[in-house]
């Protein structure tokens, strides 16, 4: 099962986080997918970015309880952050500019304030997203060269994540500069599309405690690995200049980058430790790979036993095949078992010569 060597935070919710459950935002209407499986669409905002960092959530603030969100930020600071952690990044937070750079300190500072509680809890809770995320993410190309991106987020907490996922569109001068899927509080992204451009999800990479190493770049001013997929959604120009950036800017642990783009063969998977590459894996379709499967173990790897969603990945893939790859069967795949388990909170489907079919279903599990 996907679960196993997992945060068993969903099962240990505190009283007035249960409590709270029923105060959390209602989601946006249901949807019915290409495989027939009606599945909750979550509600999507526009977020300017020509609005000071400190503000600029505020109107996606209103549709959320800050009572609850203070009780998501403790448990989930509670369940997964470390205490020295806790103290180390309590200390720096009244200067906290000296190690986050806008926009993201703006935001946190914004949001803390919007919650209620201390900004040193509003890092923590960013750091606490970055290190627990399980998931399974897929490029593919279909026969005339469309590309074709989907992801499965996997989280424990899935009782409340559930209820701030939230779709956001990032608007520049009143154009659409980036689209993206996050927890409500969540200031980066591990899943996202520039339009007409490029798509990008991000996967942990599964190498173990490394909380030591990752403060210590954090501290150094290293990006988290989901603030620079926001980064790069929204400074790079094209595929290539995504590569690149995904590929060589030291970010603080280590992750998988899928990247997926608008013409043939602009898909790869990019294994990366802090400081770099280790791996760049490509669609390389003429010779028959015309899609790509990561999780959160390296693809030159077997995957452990309990939690091998590759192999379901790849067999449904195999099934569908190239001539029939499209945004529905897609989904289909990410709704096959084990690739979708009790901890997927969500799925998006992105189609980069397609933006406007950028669609994120909320997955609920008997």
């Amino acid at each position: 099962m996907a679960g196993q060597g997992r945060l068993g935070g969903s099962g240990s919710s505190l009283p007035l986080l249960l409590g709270l459950l029923l105060l959390a935002s209602p989601r946006g209407g249901s949807a019915e997918p290409g495989s027939g499986a009606a599945a909750a669409a979550p509600l999507r905002f526009n977020v300017s970015l020509d609005s000071p960092p400190e503000s600029r959530w505020a109107p996606v603030g209103r549709h959320f309880d800050p009572a609850f969100m203070r009780a998501v930020v403790g448990h989930v600071i509670d369940s997964v952050i470390p205490k020295w952690v806790h103290e180390v990044v309590r200390r720096v937070a009244e200067d906290l500019e000296a190690y986050i750079p806008q926009p993201y300190e703006g935001e946190i500072r914004g949001l803390s304030k919007m919650f209620g509680v201390n900004v040193g809890d509003g890092v923590l809770l960013n750091l606490a997203y970055e290190f627990t995320a399980f998931c399974t993410s897929i490029v593919a190309q279909d026969k005339q060269g469309n590309i074709y991106h989907g992801r499965n987020m996997d989280y424990d907490f899935g009782d409340y994540l559930s209820k701030i996922t939230i779709d956001v569109d990032f608007i520049k001068d009143g154009q659409v500069k980036f689209s993206g899927t996050t927890f409500f509080g969540y200031v980066g992204l591990w899943t996202g599309q520039s339009p007409h451009k490029f798509s990008i999800s991000g996967n942990e990479r599964d190498v173990g405690y490394w909380w030591e190493n990752a403060m210590a770049a954090f501290l150094a001013r290293f990006s988290p690995a989901s603030w620079l997929i926001r980064t790069v959604l929204s400074e790079a120009d094209d595929f290539q200049t995504a590569f690149y950036m995904l590929a060589k800017i030291p970010i603080i642990a280590d992750v998988y980058y899928i990247l997926g783009g608008t013409t043939a063969r602009q898909g790869a998977v990019i294994t990366r430790k802090r400081t770099g590459p280790i791996d760049v894996w490509p669609l390389d379709p003429l010779n028959g790979a015309w899609y790509r499967v990561e999780t959160n173990y390296d693809h030159w790897t077997n995957p452990p036993p309990y939690d091998d969603r590759r192999t379901p990945a790849i067999r449904a893939l195999n099934v569908t095949g190239q001539e029939h790859i499209n945004l529905n069967s897609l989904f289909k795949v990410l709704s096959t078992k084990p690739v979708l388990n009790k901890l997927t909170i969500y799925t998006t489907l992105m189609s980069n010569a397609d933006p406007d079919k950028y669609q994120t279903f909320i997955r609920t599990q008997e």
